[in-house]
């Protein structure tokens, strides 16, 4: 394998700034995943079904896969070299063109989404394996595995493009299956066995930043439904109030990754022995809950601003309280990854908003902005009782360094 690939040094320094560091390149690639997140949110608005959910997640997923593949590759290139800047480049175009396909993925663009998808996921594959080829045989081994299981998804990705719409959802639940499993399964391929995690030795601080950061894109995202969508209503105190509620949503979920799960994320995978192993749940399988969950949550405030009153549908009590829901479990899920215990804050919040849901659905609640406001108190009170107990924990620590 030393006989091919790139001879330049295309890998980032072992140690120093240089390091760690989010380039300005990598921010500029991320901005193709603002539109991506916001085709997926338009995309559930215009279809608040059973159905429409099940696409969104699909979708999702899929968006999220591209990344965090693409965000573990940067943790090990230099996306300072030219090459690889010509690499996140190429990727943004196919990026910007499978994006684009996400409003009709599901009816006639279906190819041009699963094309853009699986050349992205090749391409990607094949430059690393010969980034890697001249001076880490290893990792070049294990981007050959990851090729060989992005082909074997790629397939289905394909294959649920020309096969009739009615059947899409089975045939690529399929190939997100195959790309979900294959860190699971360490990308074993016969004749090569499978990785071990040792060669997944990221960058710890890198990959929580960048993570961080996607999540930042996602929660910008639904400000940017909930600003678009008021912009076209009535100034009034109805909408005014239904304005804020997704506001303090935004703001509330912002606090509770944020205020303190970021930063005992960086600190444990920082720490670990096996980083790679630690950045396999906890920032490539857990953040998608984590962002589904904002994804859901910027639907239903959409909702709310566009039917605050009046009894709300099914379909809105549901987003409004399983977004939320959904996006502790992920909090309480990453806390678990990074080391920490189980939230019972959280936990308990969501069964607080499991209880929500068929109150507002007896008429208890009769509208969507009582509703709303209502998910708010249950994540706020989450967050000021893990604020009291990170206090406590801490003036706790602080009295047993002083003894």
């Amino acid at each position: 394998m030393t006989a091919i690939g790139f001879s330049r040094d295309l890998l980032r320094p072992h140690d120093g700034v240089a390091a760690h560091r989010v380039t300005f390149v990598e921010l500029f690639f991320d901005l193709v995943f603002v539109f991506a997140v916001t085709q997926v949110s338009h995309h559930l608005i215009g279809s608040t079904t059973a159905v429409g959910l099940v696409q969104t997640v699909i979708l999702t997923a899929a968006i999220w896969w591209v990344w965090v593949d693409t965000a573990w590759v940067t943790n090990w290139l230099n996306p300072e070299r030219a090459w690889v800047r010509g690499l996140l480049i190429a990727l943004m175009l196919c990026g910007l063109l499978m994006s684009s396909a996400i409003p009709e993925a599901f009816v006639d663009k279906g190819l041009l989404f699963a094309v853009s998808l699986v050349v992205i996921q090749l391409g990607r594959g094949a430059f690393t394996v010969l980034a890697f080829a001249r001076r880490r045989r290893d990792n070049a081994i294990n981007f050959v595995r990851i090729t060989a299981w992005s082909a074997a998804s790629g397939v289905f990705w394909i294959a649920g493009a020309l096969v009739p719409p009615e059947l899409r959802i089975p045939v690529w639940l399929i190939a997100v299956a195959i790309d979900f499993t294959g860190p699971i399964a360490r990308f074993a391929v016969p004749g090569l066995g499978a990785t071990d995690t040792k060669t997944w030795d990221v960058t710890g601080e890198h990959m929580s930043e960048r993570v961080s950061l996607f999540i930042i894109i996602a929660l910008g995202e639904s400000i940017v439904v909930t600003g678009s969508a008021f912009s076209s209503l009535p100034v009034d105190f109805v909408h005014l109030a239904s304005f804020v509620a997704a506001f303090a949503s935004t703001v509330l979920m912002w606090l509770l990754y944020f205020g303190h799960a970021a930063r005992r994320g960086r600190e444990f995978i920082s720490n670990a022995d096996d980083r790679g192993a630690v950045a396999r749940a906890a920032y490539t399988y857990v953040p998608v809950v984590i962002v589904i969950g904002i994804v859901l949550a910027a639907v239903g405030d959409e909702l709310v601003l566009q039917h605050p009153t009046g009894h709300a549908s099914t379909s809105t009590v549901l987003l409004i309280t399983g977004s939320s829901a959904v996006y502790l479990l992920g909090n309480v899920l990453f806390a678990r990854a990074v080391g920490g215990p189980w939230l019972v804050t959280h936990l308990v919040g969501m069964v607080a908003l499991a209880g929500l849901a068929p109150l507002a659905a007896a008429v208890v609640m009769p509208d969507a902005l009582t509703l709303a406001w209502l998910v708010n108190g249950v994540l706020f009170l989450v967050v000021v009782v893990d604020e009291l107990l990170f206090r406590r924990q801490r003036g706790a620590s602080d009295a047993t360094s002083e003894v």
